[in-house]
């Protein structure tokens, strides 16, 4: 079997790291910091130009059809150069959640297409989810009432911002009304719609911890290579190689846990739920444990202001918490592993069925 990524997504994604090296600054990121909304038009604008906001959005809508593997390599890049918008919000889960609708469902033909064209950002609540994050710049707000899925418009909405740690980060309490006329899934369909759009909030989460922790790794690297020490670059001290090799070794192990993960959302595998958990899991420890070296390397100067580490570091610890706690996690893992109801062990490992090479 061949578990490496195709030619065609090694390629989308080298593109889109490129372009996204060139216009998400960190100087852009402490500008818009300042801002009242903390976002950029123009920046979601040359996202459709390039085509993210249509990833997933099927063809017919003008979208590129594309699904959660290519997903989990193109998070890791909004991860790693803290995109501060909701990007993976609108184009990745949301998306996900109209394109499970059924085919007729005039919120499909209402939405998509916008989406596709940069015209409607949808902002995405959920049962585990109390804040709803950049719901002020929504147009659409998707939103979760005793298991049904609601497609509420901005003007219905009444928000009050919570603080956030992490400065690029814009939280909401969102107060509104079910009807009938917002209602887009009733409860016996919404229900699998919500564990969905969890699994893929949390997938998302993951990734971008993935690509948070490579960044704070390579700053970590550059600076201990510029600082010097006894005429010496720190980075040549045994000591200070071992902090970046444990974060590097923790990375190496996590990744491959997402990727697992995404290929299990993207063929419907029954144990999709623990996988994500998983990865979600060893994501956030990789990010943590890489926050948590990367300041040590650079000593006190990695809690100031003027350090760009700080904003990295934040969103990792934002992120951790999101679309599900270590302990809500950790319970779906727990179920798996311990409930019994799953063969584990070297023979169910892999199908001993011939056809299966």
């Amino acid at each position: 079997m061949d578990f490496t990524f195709t030619p065609d997504q090694r390629e989308f994604r080298q593109a889109m790291c490129n372009y996204l090296m060139n216009e998400t600054t960190p100087e852009l990121a402490r500008e818009l910091w300042e801002t009242d909304s903390g976002r950029c038009p123009a920046m979601w604008s040359k996202f459709a130009e390039q085509g993210l906001t249509g990833l997933s959005v099927p063809e017919q809508y003008g979208g590129l059809g594309c699904g959660d593997v290519d997903w989990v390599l193109l998070a890791q890049d909004l991860g790693y150069y803290a995109v501060p918008d909701s990007l993976l919000a609108t184009a990745y889960v949301a998306v996900g959640l109209l394109n499970a609708l059924p085919e007729d469902a005039p919120a499909r033909a209402a939405w998509l297409p916008g989406v596709v064209d940069g015209s409607v950002r949808i902002a995405v609540g959920h049962p585990v989810e109390p804040l709803v994050a950049d719901a002020h710049v929504a147009d659409m707000l998707l939103l979760p009432h005793a298991g049904e899925v609601h497609a509420v418009p901005a003007a219905a909405v009444r928000l009050t911002l919570n603080p956030s740690i992490d400065p690029a980060r814009r939280l909401y309490r969102v107060e509104w009304e079910p009807s009938a006329a917002t209602r887009v899934a009733d409860a016996a369909s919404g229900t699998a719609l919500w564990a969905q759009a969890l699994n893929r909030g949390a997938l998302a989460a993951a990734a971008q911890m993935l690509g948070l922790t490579q960044r704070m790794l390579d700053l970590a690297i550059d600076y201990s290579a510029q600082r010097k020490q006894f005429g010496k670059p720190i980075g040549s001290f045994q000591a200070v190689k071992h902090h970046l090799a444990d974060v590097a070794v923790k990375a190496e192990f996590a990744r491959p846990v997402a990727f697992r993960a995404a290929h299990a959302l993207a063929h419907a595998h029954p144990l999709s739920d623990a996988f994500v958990s998983h990865a979600k899991l060893a994501a956030g420890e990789a990010a943590w444990l890489a926050a948590r070296k990367a300041i040590q390397v650079h000593g006190a100067m990695g809690y100031t202001w003027e350090m760009d580490l700080q904003m990295f570091m934040k969103r990792a610890w934002v992120l951790d918490p999101s679309w599900g706690d270590r302990g809500f996690h950790k319970q779906r893992v727990a179920e798996l592993v311990l409930g019994g109801k799953t063969p584990l062990g070297p023979g169910a490992t892999f199908d001993p069925s011939p056809t299966n090479d």
